[in-house]
């Protein structure tokens, strides 16, 4: 009888174990793509942004139909979610990008907006990442990791 009463304690102990690293697996799953939700999300308000300075008139502090100049303000750079920056060429990788308040420097007739986020992402080693294509017209997501 004792060794019945033992094999079920050790039958409980591994079913409750099984139970946690699945919850654990579940959580993480869960995380990474909130995470990745939430940097396609504040990547399409700084896309709208973008897209406002280019139809914006030089005369109201706009790009006249130009992305040259424009910039993330400090405060679009980070926030709980990631970190965001702007580039005149198409992002690779899924290496982290920081922050920047760099503008672009030149007439460009697109941008992209990069976005990576605290999350690790699918491949397990570098955060979550996604960049936006910005056109005049149009708002194009593409995900890195």
């Amino acid at each position: 009888m004792g060794t019945q009463q033992l094999l079920l304690i050790v039958l409980g102990v591994i079913i409750v174990g099984i139970a946690i690293a699945v919850g654990l697996m579940l959580f993480k799953s869960n995380s990474q793509s909130t995470n990745r939700d939430q940097i396609v999300s504040d990547l399409m308000n700084l896309g709208a942004k973008a897209q406002q300075y280019y139809r914006k008139p030089v005369s109201f502090a706009g790009g006249g139909g130009d992305f040259a100049n424009f910039y993330l303000l400090p405060l679009d750079t980070g926030n709980g979610n990631g970190s965001y920056s702007i580039t005149a060429t198409e992002p690779t990788g899924a290496a982290y990008v920081s922050g920047s308040t760099t503008a672009i420097s030149s007439s460009q007739p697109l941008i992209y907006i990069v976005g990576c986020g605290k999350e690790t992402g699918d491949n397990g080693l570098n955060p979550v990442k996604a960049y936006l294509t910005v056109t005049s017209d149009s708002l194009r997501i593409t995900v890195l990791n």
